[in-house]
């Protein structure tokens, strides 16, 4: 499991369009932007074989532990429906330390699904696989683009993990 932010407008990467007319020349220096105000938050579920569901909480809200033990229940529901094979096998769990995922509601949850949790270590962004392998292709996809509504941006990030990992949502 892991979290990204979803902007409405996220600006192109320095290594975007690297345009050169001539020999020599240098790329077009670009105006500094910065991300637009309008985003929504991005939980995305995965495991080896793709994407299990993405949940989308708007900007003002916040991930609380009720409402991340109501993720694992869907996301159980989730992995008995496209993930069968794994209905006997034991589960092992990763996530981060964020207090929404250590709450009493959260861990007790998980001891109820009977998921083993893998420790993540603090300051180890090397057990972050969604910030290396993930999410780097969908921010990728979404730079320079513009969305007017949570919905579109939605529909956007549905579209790049559509291709990428999995049949449609």
């Amino acid at each position: 499991m892991a979290e990204t932010w979803i902007h409405h407008y996220t600006p192109e990467s320095k290594q975007q369009p690297k345009q050169c007319t001539e020999a020599g020349c240098s790329a077009p220096k670009k105006t500094r932007s910065v991300p637009s105000a309008g985003k929504v938050m991005a939980s995305v579920f995965w495991d080896a074989e793709g994407i299990l569901f993405i949940d989308y909480l708007e900007k003002g809200k916040t991930i609380t532990g009720e409402h991340y033990s109501n993720l694992l229940t869907r996301l159980d529901k989730e992995i008995h429906e496209k993930r069968s094979c794994l209905q006997k096998k034991k589960i092992i769990f990763h996530q981060d330390s964020a207090p929404a995922h250590k709450s009493v509601l959260a861990m007790g949850k998980l001891r109820d699904l009977h998921y083993e949790l893998l420790e993540h270590p603090t300051y180890s962004p090397d057990f972050a696989p969604s910030d290396y392998c993930l999410f780097p292709k969908l921010k990728l996809f979404l730079a320079g683009q513009r969305f007017s509504s949570n919905q579109e941006a939605i529909a956007a990030v549905r579209g790049v993990f559509c291709r990428s990992y999995e049949a449609p949502l």
